[in-house]
């Protein structure tokens, strides 16, 4: 899995590419822990090129939720694949999570 960060007005991106499971998880835990750890509230994961999400995938963005949460902060999903969207919905994480169709739409709401 690769993650890369960037930043577009006040909204860190963190885009996820290829598998985000138990061996990938923990590059993501740490991706948005150290935002946490700088007091960024506002985070959009663009899920675009995400291929296949696990359980301990759903564990590390409910984490990062409750973390951003403590900031008043928010977490946002967006352009998620139909299998990954399967998942999300299946888990019940729909209800949870704030997801887009687009980047664009994301990045529109959290502004």
């Amino acid at each position: 899995m690769e993650i890369t960060q960037d930043k577009q007005d006040n909204v860190n991106v963190v885009s996820v590419k290829g598998r985000l499971d138990a061996g990938t998880s923990g590059s993501l835990e740490e991706a948005l822990g150290s935002l946490v750890e700088a007091g960024e509230a506002k985070v959009l994961v663009d899920c675009r090129e995400l291929d296949y999400i696990s359980s301990a995938g759903l564990r590390v963005l409910l984490a990062g939720a409750k973390q951003f949460k403590k900031l008043d902060g928010s977490i946002a999903l967006s352009a998620l694949n139909p299998n990954v969207k399967q998942v999300f919905e299946i888990s019940g994480f729909t209800s949870i999570f704030p997801i887009f169709a687009t980047r664009e739409e994301a990045l529109e709401s959290l502004s």
